[in-house]
């Protein structure tokens, strides 16, 4: 049920930015400020590195920890 409640919006925000990607690719005389927004959003949202999101297995160091 949890997933359910995360895969939806996940989709309606995809959707809204291939929305928006499309009508400033297919009319781009008839897009506004909303239209631009959502797209760069959306793109630059992409840059953002796999590795910097947390992981749930920590790497052990070959430092030796305190006691």
């Amino acid at each position: 049920m949890a997933r359910r409640w995360t895969l939806l919006p996940a989709l309606a925000v995809g959707g809204l930015w291939w929305w928006a990607v499309l009508r400033i690719a297919l009319a781009p005389a008839h897009t506004g400020l909303t239209e631009a927004a959502v797209a760069a959003g959306g793109w630059g949202l992409s840059l953002v590195p796999v590795h910097v999101a947390s992981s749930r297995h920590r790497r052990r160091s070959g430092a030796i920890s305190g006691p």
